[in-house]
Order: structure tokens, then C-alpha cells, then sequence
């Protein structure tokens, strides 16, 4: 079934709403580089456009809560909540949104929730990109930034042996980030189209930090 276009640019309008206080690497334009990347990965893999726009347009609306409560809500449970009662007041089907629903709660890496319909996967691959390659790095660094840690510690390698007990604290630095969860990302990814581009993105991720860490012990 084919989306309105209406009903597209109603839900994005409403969904940049939650986004006006958010953290500068979780902001509207991450939202936007995400339903760009989605629709790339979606036209390849033959995914629905229109659950596709909608989804990657909803996908963080429930990341600000989160924020707020350093990690004790997950971001991915509310989104979908408050997806519902967003595209409940649409001409959509049950059908289409649970399929939106579901694409919001299953997007971030999480054993509790794995995508399963084709516009899920899709969102989930455009969605983790975004956190490697050039603007994976540069986001990386601000979310560290945002936290109050420091550029690195130096103890990230021995920290990775209890990496959760850091998270949203002064100690979970760009560089633990990277080792903990960003170089794991191109493994995680689920279609054709986003594995290719997340193997030139990882590429790059891997060699800045490489250089970075060759560069602090003044070998470059």
C-alpha cells in the first residue's frame, strides 16, 4: 500500500518536534542522514519507501527520555509507543503500523528485539552506519563530548573488561566507545546494500583510531 505523501510530511513535521532540546549527535540532522541512508538501502533491497520514510523519521523520538534519564528508559520502547498514538489518527492499516512500530522498537542493537520484516532490517542498517565511517567518528567524539569525558584515559583497553559499568560517565570516552561497540558494528548489519557500504565506512573508522592511538604514543 502506498503512503501519502501528506501524511509523510504531517509525521516528519510532528516528529522534528522531539528533537529541539536533543543531544547534538542524536539531533534532527542524524534523523535525516538515516532516512537518507534507508532509502538508498531500501530502493536496492525492495523494501516499502513509504514504512521506510516514516519509521526513519520516527525512529529516536523516544531518545530525549532517555537522555534524561541517562539510559534507564530505552528510547526504542517509548519511540514505538508514541509512534502508535502519532500514526493511530492516520488512513494507515494495522497492518502498516505495526510494521512501523516494529522497525522503531527492533533498530537499536538489542538481543530483546531483532528486525524482521525487510523495512526493519533496513532501518537498522541505516540507522547503525550512521554511527561509523567519517560521521560515525565526528560523532563519536560529541557524544563523549556531551558526557563531560576527557579526549581518552589510556585505560580504555583494561575498562573494556567491565565496559557497561562506564556508560554514561566520565570514563566512557570516544576511544572505549569505539573499542566496546563501534568496531563491532559492520558485523551487525543485515542487507546486501548496507554490508557494502559499512565495509568502506569500518575501513575508515579502523584507521583513524589507529592513527590516533599511534599518534598519543608519539609514533606519528
Amino acid at each position: 500500500m502506498k503512503i501519502n505523501n501528506k501524511i509523510i510530511e504531517e509525521v516528519k513535521k510532528i516528529a522534528q518536534g522531539y528533537f529541539v532540546d536533543a543531544s547534538s549527535c542524536h539531533d534532527w540532522t542524524h534523523v535525516e542522514r538515516v532516512h537518507n541512508l534507508a532509502i538508498r538501502i531500501a530502493e536496492k533491497e525492495g523494501a516499502d519507501i513509504g514504512i521506510v520514510k516514516l519509521s526513519a523519521y520516527l525512529h529516536d523520538i523516544g531518545r530525549k527520555e532517555e537522555m534524561d534519564n541517562k539510559g534507564k528508559i530505552c528510547h526504542a520502547e517509548r519511540g514505538a509507543e508514541l509512534a502508535g498514538t502519532i500514526l493511530e489518527k492516520y488512513d494507515l492499516s494495522e497492518e502498516i503500523i505495526n510494521n512501523i512500530k516494529h522497525c522503531i522498537l527492533s533498530h537499536r542493537s538489542d538481543d530483546k528485539y531483532k528486525p524482521e520484516t525487510i523495512e526493519a532490517k533496513v532501518l537498522f542498517d541505516a540507522d547503525k552506519l550512521d554511527s561509523i565511517g567519517a560521521v560515525g567518528t565526528a560523532r563519536d567524539f560529541l557524544f563523549a563530548g556531551f558526557l563531560g569525558s576527557c579526549l581518552y584515559t589510556g585505560n580504555e583497553k583494561e575498562t573494556m573488561k567491565n565496559p557497561k559499568k562506564y556508560s554514561y560517565t566520565k570514563e566512557d570516552t570516544a576511544v572505549l566507545e569505539y573499542y566496546y561497540k563501534l568496531s563491532k558494528v559492520k558485523s551487525e548489519i543485515m542487507t546486501k546494500a548496507g554490508k557494502k557500504i559499512a565495509k568502506e565506512r569500518h575501513e575508515y573508522m579502523a584507521g583513524f583510531f589507529k592513527r590516533f592511538e599511534l599518534e598519543v604514543k608519539g609514533k606519528l
